[in-house]
C-alpha cells in the first residue's frame, strides 16, 4: 500500500469512528499534492516536505479542530508565518460538539431537543434514578444516573470550547456541585438556571466553595437571551441562541446582565 492510500485510509476510519482528525494537503507549491494526516495525541502520518513546515501545520491543524473550522493557510516553505510560497489546505473533521445538561426537568427535555438539532451529542446527567431515564429523554445521547461532579471527574478533560454545560437545576446539592466541577474544565459554555435571587444564593455558595469572582464571570446565569422565553421551549430556544452568540462573539441581550424579573 502506498504512503497516500495508508493516509486516505486512516482518514476514512477516523471520519468512520466520529474521531477528530485533519487532513492537511499542499494545494500550491512545491511538493503540491504532499499530505498530512493530523489526530489529537497521535504521530502525524505523512509529510508536507519539510519537518519544521509539518510541525507548524500540526499546530495549527490541532487549533483549528479544537475550533472545528477548515481552511486555506499559507506558509514560506519552512513554515514561516506571513509568506505566500505555498498554500495548504486543512480539511477539519472534529467531532460533534458535546452538550452536558444536568437536571432531569420538562425545561432538560426541550434543550435536549434543541441541542439535537443543532448537531450537539447530548448527555442528560441527574442523581435521581427515577427521573434520569431513557424514556424520558429517547433524543439523548447518554443518560447518566450520578452526581454532577463524579461524571465531570470522567469526562472533564474531554470538554472543550465547542462543547456546553447547562445546569438547569436549583437543587444546591446539584447544581453547585456541577458548576464546581466544570470550572476546571475548557468547556466554552457553563449555563444554569434560575430567577436573578435563585442565582444571588447560588452565587454565596459557590464562594464558600472556593469559586473565584473571575471564575463567576463564565457562569451565564440567569441562563439564556433574554427574547421573552416562558415555556420549556421557548427558554430552550434562549440557550442555544446564547451558546451560539457566544462562540460567534456577537453582542445580543442576555439575561445574565439584565435587570429585574427575567419573564
Amino acid at each position: 500500500m502506498s504512503e497516500a492510500a495508508g493516509i486516505y485510509e486512516a482518514f476514512r476510519d477516523a471520519i468512520r469512528a466520529e474521531e477528530p482528525v485533519a487532513l492537511a494537503t499542499i494545494i500550491d507549491g512545491p511538493d503540491a499534492g504532499a499530505k498530512l494526516l493530523v489526530q489529537p495525541g497521535e504521530a502525524a502520518l505523512g509529510t508536507l516536505g519539510d519537518p519544521d513546515l509539518d510541525r507548524v501545520v500540526v499546530r495549527d491543524a490541532l487549533g483549528m479542530l479544537d475550533a472545528g473550522i477548515s481552511e486555506v493557510r499559507h506558509y514560506g516553505q519552512h513554515g514561516e508565518a506571513r509568506q505566500m510560497d505555498l498554500s495548504v489546505f486543512v480539511e477539519c473533521h472534529a467531532r460533534r460538539p458535546h452538550m452536558v445538561i444536568f437536571g432531569a426537568v420538562d425545561f432538560t427535555r426541550a434543550l435536549a431537543s434543541q441541542a439535537k438539532l443543532l448537531g450537539y451529542r447530548v448527555t442528560v446527567c441527574d442523581a435521581r434514578e427515577v427521573f434520569a431515564t431513557r424514556r424520558r429523554f429517547p433524543m439523548a445521547d447518554d443518560v447518566v444516573v450520578d452526581w454532577p461532579n463524579r461524571l465531570l471527574d470522567r469526562i472533564g478533560d474531554e470538554l472543550g470550547p465547542r462543547d456546553a454545560v447547562c445546569v438547569l437545576t436549583h437543587d444546591h446539592k446539584f447544581d453547585v456541585p456541577a458548576i464546581v466541577g466544570a470550572l476546571p474544565t475548557r468547556v466554552g459554555y457553563l449555563g444554569a438556571m434560575g430567577s436573578r435571587t435563585t442565582h444571588e444564593k447560588r452565587t454565596e455558595r459557590l464562594r464558600e466553595a472556593g469559586v473565584t469572582d473571575e471564575d463567576l464571570e463564565r457562569v451565564m446565569a440567569p441562563i439564556g437571551l433574554d427574547i421573552g422565553g416562558r415555556t420549556p421551549e421557548e427558554t430552550a430556544v434562549s440557550i442555544v441562541a446564547e451558546i451560539i452568540a457566544s462562540h460567534t462573539g456577537r453582542q445580543a441581550p442576555r439575561l445574565k446582565d439584565g435587570e429585574g424579573r427575567i419573564h
